[in-house]
């Protein structure tokens, strides 16, 4: 059998609270997607080492103010969280929380990559839920520190009646920090297996997230604890854990976690593991190896961040992309003018992070590149429209329409208070307009560079670079996202010809 190389981080992006599974020779993972649309991207391997987006759980969640991003309302940080992945007797079931709804979601449906999802809502929060089927019975286990346990009907669509629902254990408290969460439950032969993260602080070990292991002979306990993997991958102390395992078909155990990468986001590890006495051995002594070879052959797949001309026949993007809360369906289109995104104004926003329709993928590293050119001709006064660097503290390029008529190119940050500053703004005789974005993540130096051309190849610096910081309110890895909306008045439009990307 031909072998794959793997090399660790498998994606250089922001693809967190990852929930691996094999169903045959195919591999399957879920991951969390917040306030991005659609959401809760399912991809899918043969060998490990490559992962195309297939399918999405939902195309929105909910359709009310905050998730549709009006009124001031927005769900930045929250919307679905650390999602379960699991396959039953033929078939597939995700279940998250939502924070901004109170309520537990479980999705399921019988073909994964193409097939349509059941919905059901249980009421009441389940934080980092890991769904477990032991035979007929099927129970969620969720918390942070105090770890609860639920009984589920048989088709994981509501809480059993009279069935188990209560506090399972309490884990342990080492200084100040994280206590555990991220719950991945499992049955394994013998034994119960609950897989958790833990960020202990204070000068308690390495005071880095670390992956925790319990373990019992029986469904409610008593608990075995054992720390199963304490280790950064040399790089700045930012732990590898949170995830799942699972099995090759030749019986190989892997498991796949993730690790701060500061800006880019959380990013996807492969680990080896192994068995000694009834517990799983993550790593190669005690260490996350950068390169493992594995016993499958090499597959290609659709890459993560995609180049994209808008050449559609029907109106229907590429699943790499997501939209930035709910999109607007009025309002956009690839078939209105042929090979171009046509982005029109419909709402009055103040900034680029409470406009609707701005259309967004991941950024990777170590560095990559998003350009395009935009076709400003019916953009109305008061319309900004270009791309930008999108997280709390963000950067655009792009170009905004004066009262008169007069076109500007503009460079813009956000430094975390909400409001918009323009740093440069450079008067232009024209309507068309190439704009580009550099962002470089290596050894976390997170500057993001904004250029514009008058024809594509002559490129000017504008403005001044952003350093990128990931914070809490978004949650989320920066996303390179393409916008227009209004300040004064709406029915203008922007047309975007392409969306060029390079990764280095």
């Amino acid at each position: 059998m031909n072998k794959t190389v793997i090399t660790n981080p498998i994606m250089w992006a922001d693809v967190p609270d990852i929930d691996p599974i094999r169903v045959g020779n195919a591999y399957y993972m879920v991951s969390t997607s917040m306030h991005s649309m659609p959401g809760c991207p399912i991809m899918k391997s043969e060998d490990l080492m490559n992962w195309e987006i297939v399918s999405y759980v939902f195309d929105t969640l909910e359709d009310n103010d905050e998730h549709n991003l009006i009124n001031g309302q927005n769900i930045y940080g929250q919307g679905s969280w650390a999602a379960s992945l699991r396959y039953h007797k033929g078939r597939f079931y995700v279940c998250f929380s939502c924070n901004d709804t109170l309520c537990f979601y479980v999705y399921s449906t019988d073909n994964i990559e193409s097939g349509s999802w059941k919905r059901c809502v249980i009421e009441g929060l389940r934080h980092d839920p890991g769904l477990l089927f032991d035979g007929d019975r099927v129970f969620v286990f969720y918390g942070n520190g105090n770890i609860y346990i639920s009984e589920l009907t048989s088709d994981a669509s509501a809480i059993k009646p009279g069935g188990i629902n209560q506090l399972l254990f309490e884990t342990e408290r080492e200084g100040i920090g994280l206590r555990c969460e991220g719950c991945h439950a499992y049955k394994i032969n013998e034994y119960y297996y609950l897989l958790f993260i833990e960020w202990p602080l204070a000068g308690v070990g390495n005071g880095r997230r670390r992956q925790i292991c319990y373990r019992s002979r029986e469904l409610l306990g008593p608990y075995e604890r054992k720390i199963v993997l304490d280790d950064d991958m040399d790089y700045h102390n930012k732990g590898v854990a949170q995830g799942g395992i699972f099995n090759t078909p030749a019986n190989e155990w892997f498991a796949m976690l993730f690790q701060d990468h500061d800006a880019v986001g959380r990013i996807p590890c492969l680990v080896p593991v192994t068995w000694e006495d009834g517990w799983p051995v993550f790593g190669i002594n005690g260490k996350v190896p950068k390169k493992i070879e594995v016993d499958l052959p090499y597959s290609s797949k659709k890459p993560l961040v995609i180049s994209d001309e808008f050449t559609y026949k029907d109106n229907r993007l590429a699943l790499n992309w997501q939209w930035n809360h709910n999109p607007d369906n009025r309002l956009w289109s690839v078939t209105e003018r042929p090979g171009f995104l046509r982005l029109r104004t419909g709402s009055i926003a103040d900034s680029v992070v409470r406009a609707r329709n701005t259309l967004t993928q991941r950024t990777e590293g170590a560095a990559c590149t998003g350009e395009t050119m935009l076709d400003t001709t019916h953009m109305k006064p008061g319309d900004h429209a270009g791309l930008v660097a999108l997280q709390n503290h963000f950067g655009t390029v792009g170009v905004k329409v004066a009262d008169n008529g007069d076109r500007f190119i503009t460079m813009s940050v956000n430094r975390g208070n909400g409001e918009e500053k323009e740093l440069e703004t450079i008067w232009f005789n024209g309507s068309v307009v190439y704009l580009k974005i550099a962002f470089q993540f290596e050894e976390s130096v997170d500057l993001a560079s904004f250029y514009y051309s008058a024809d594509g190849g002559d490129w000017l610096q504008i403005g001044e670079s952003l350093r990128m910081q990931y914070t809490l309110d978004h949650f989320m890895g920066y996303r390179i996202g393409l916008y227009q909306y209004a300040s004064k008045q709406i029915g203008g439009y922007a047309d975007f010809d392409y969306f060029h990307y390079s990764k280095k």
